[in-house]
């Protein structure tokens, strides 16, 4: 048994009225929280047979997150016009959160509405180094479960399947997978194929040769937020392809490379625009990125395109995501009856990346950056931009 003194901690026996003095050995490695204290080893063996139920409870929900995946079953939605290829398919069932995990105040709203995000999200706010310590910690656990999604991509594989990798890695990290019934999205990663631009829903589309893929993984860890995404090449895929991923990724690091403390979030809009237009690309308007921190979604509002008129200019402690979304053709988009999956109104490709990112004293730290232990390296996306893949 492992003694660890937790203050003000009730014992989980529920006739027990003692501050708890121990956890449970087994929930520590399963990263249950909730029910895993107790006051004394005696307390804990006599609840033993009711509490190893909380152990059960939490692997046969993992287990079903990763069992029932969609049918590979294209739908349709009668009169709209597709601008592209793409459709959607089937999907599965929602995927079970179990009861150790901390979820959203989102979590089980009707509406999927955050309240506290309602309430503060038009405020800019600097973090404690507490709280910039959450975020590094949530940050680098987005950054594993976004890779685990990336060794499973490859032709053949349904987007449902990298939902279900996602919502699996998620749980081990007791970590919540923050889309998940965000306004009632349906899933726990958005998975946007070729035209589609953002917000694409998991389901039973297989990815073909050529297909590019933007993954984007968003939890929540500890009371904070984590949010990061790449476009991923599946297979060998055409020269304009390659062309537009490498661009949309040098756009983001381009326009990371100037943020520091004084700078307008404003001017982000400037440096991405005028790099995608040199290259023939142009910046999606209607999608921007955003202050995370216990909030999906806060201020500062960070537009990707020039001549916008974001307020606020960067201080340290701030923590905010860049996430340029350029395609091919227009920038325009149009969304899909689903109310989500965005898509270009030619049907030209889109591609996008991400970073959530921290002000520091002297300029900017990558909370999601790429690591020596990413998929292909902590370099494979510089590969890409110097042409190499």
């Amino acid at each position: 048994f492992i003694f660890k003194p937790v203050t003000m901690v009730g014992c989980s026996t529920a006739s027990c009225k003692k501050v708890a003095g121990m956890r449970c050995p087994t929930c520590i490695k399963m990263n249950i929280e909730h029910g895993s204290f107790f006051c004394d080893q005696e307390c804990f063996k006599a609840n033993w047979n009711e509490h190893k139920k909380v152990h059960k409870r939490a692997k046969v929900a993992i287990e079903k997150s990763t069992t029932i995946l969609a049918e590979n079953t294209q739908m349709t939605y009668p009169g709209f016009e597709f601008t592209g290829p793409m459709r959607p398919f089937a999907q599965s069932p929602r995927r079970p959160i179990p009861p150790h995990i901390q979820p959203t105040d989102y979590a089980r709203s009707v509406g999927g509405e955050s309240e506290s995000e309602q309430m503060h999200r038009s405020k800019l706010r600097v973090l404690s180094p507490a709280m910039i310590e959450k975020m590094r910690v949530a940050c680098r656990l987005g950054r594993e479960v976004l890779d685990e999604c990336a060794k499973v991509i490859k032709p053949g594989v349904m987007t449902d399947e990298i939902d279900a990798v996602c919502h699996k890695a998620c749980l081990e990290r007791n970590a919540y997978p923050s889309p998940l019934n965000y306004y009632n999205f349906p899933k726990s990663c958005c998975t946007s194929v070729n035209e589609v631009i953002c917000h694409g829903i998991p389901d039973g589309y297989k990815l073909k040769e050529g297909d590019i893929v933007n993954v984007d993984i968003s939890l929540f860890h500890n009371g904070v937020h984590a949010d990061l995404n790449e476009t991923f090449l599946v297979g060998t895929v055409s020269e304009e392809s390659l062309h537009l991923v490498k661009t949309t990724y040098e756009c983001l690091m381009k326009s990371i490379a100037q943020c520091k403390p004084g700078m307008r979030y404003r001017d982000i809009g400037t440096i991405i625009s005028k790099h995608a237009e040199a290259e023939g690309l142009s910046v999606v308007r209607t999608y921007c990125g955003h202050g995370i921190n216990d909030l999906f979604h806060c201020a500062p509002n960070v537009p990707h395109y020039h001549k916008n008129k974001a307020v606020g200019v960067m201080k340290p402690g701030h923590t905010f995501t860049i996430e340029p979304m350029i395609n091919v053709g227009t920038w325009q988009d149009v969304t899909w009856p689903d109310n989500w999956t965005s898509t270009t109104t030619d049907g030209k490709r889109s591609a996008q990346f991400e970073h959530t990112l921290l002000v520091t004293e002297d300029g900017v730290e990558i909370l999601t950056a790429r690591t020596e232990d990413s998929p292909r390296g902590a370099v494979w996306f510089e590969d890409v931009a110097a042409g190499k893949q």
